[in-house]
């Protein structure tokens, strides 16, 4: 917690200042190690411009990327079929492909 509090350029203080809390508070969960109250993980997260599962050691979720355009509305149709009609549509995308790849 420290260092993101020092990475957002705010003493104790002023970090105890934005979240509502006394910065004896913010001084003991960086020192202890223990988690802030339930109520006081948003604010600070928000304080800190960083997200909760940050603020609570979580690995940072790693954005998927979509396709765009008219490929992302049909994949995004194709996710609403079953399973089998699904891979059905992506055998032959998979091929179409690894014929380009072959090509190019």
């Amino acid at each position: 917690m420290k260092s993101l509090r020092e990475s957002a350029g705010l003493s104790q203080r002023e970090l105890a200042e934005r979240i509502g809390e006394i910065h004896s508070n913010v001084h003991y969960w960086e020192n202890s190690g223990n988690l802030p109250r339930s109520d006081v993980l948003l604010p600070m997260a928000k304080a800190l411009g960083v997200t909760v599962e940050v603020l609570l050691g979580e690995p940072t979720p790693r954005r998927l990327v979509k396709p765009g355009g008219k490929a992302g509305v049909v994949f995004e149709a194709v996710s609403k079929l079953p399973r089998r009609q699904q891979q059905k549509i992506l055998d032959v995308v998979e091929a179409l492909v690894a014929q380009h790849s072959k090509t190019a």
